[in-house]
């Protein structure tokens, strides 16, 4: 509904009239819903995903970009559409690091389903079989979008596969999952009932995070 010339009163009781352009629940320049993020920032509407999964995976590579060359790394980007194994490359001191981007704003990122076979539930060896499509050296850069706002940093983690498909196998009480979850508690699943799936304090971006992983996979 066009909320054009309507009045919207902000948490100091001043009265605004938004935008013509402004839906309810929309930002205007995006098709789907999601946070509207208004000129004048006292006014807050209810808060809705809006991305499609291309601006997702577009916003999360330009924040790893920006992250790694804000720690002193010089960038590349691959060029084309799914190319394969990582996204990124960080060079410095003429040794390069590989990095592969996964974005996401539902809490968790689907990586191992595809390896699933005949549509079984063997989580433990679709986990072992993605570990073993991708080369020990390349870094994954885990892009969270999650209950932030457009004008917020997202949530940044760096691991390698072998911690990832180390937390997949421990998973839902050591079930293991195909999705790999920021902060998860499994409450009506029997296998995990009454756990929670984290990621390790460890994982999150930090400069040092990110040197350590450099000296030992750097090449």
């Amino acid at each position: 509904m066009s909320l054009s010339g309507r009045t919207v009163r902000s948490s100091t009781g001043r009265s605004n009239v938004l935008p013509a352009d402004l839906k309810w629940g929309r930002c205007p320049h995006t098709p789907a819903k999601g946070t509207v993020s208004l000129w004048n920032p006292e006014i807050r509407l209810e808060r809705r995903e809006f991305m499609n999964s291309y601006q997702v995976g577009v916003s999360a590579e330009a924040f790893s970009a920006a992250v790694l060359a804000r720690c002193g790394y010089n960038v590349s980007v691959q060029y084309g559409a799914n190319q394969p194994e990582y996204d990124l490359m960080a060079e410095s001191n003429d040794k390069i690091l590989k990095i592969s981007v996964k974005g996401s704003q539902d809490g968790g990122w689907g990586l191992t389903q595809s390896y699933l076979k005949n549509n079984n539930s063997d989580y433990h060896q679709a986990i072992d079989a993605w570990l073993k499509a991708h080369h020990k050296r390349t870094v994954f850069c885990l892009v969270q979008f999650k209950n932030t706002e457009t004008d917020q940093m997202p949530r940044i983690y760096f691991a390698t596969p072998g911690e990832i498909a180390d937390a997949l196998h421990k998973a839902k009480c050591g079930g293991g999952n195909t999705v790999l979850y920021e902060n998860h508690k499994w409450k009506k699943d029997a296998k995990g009932r009454g756990t929670t799936d984290k990621i390790p304090d460890e994982w999150q971006f930090s400069a040092e995070r990110l040197q350590a992983l450099f000296d030992k996979y750097g090449e």
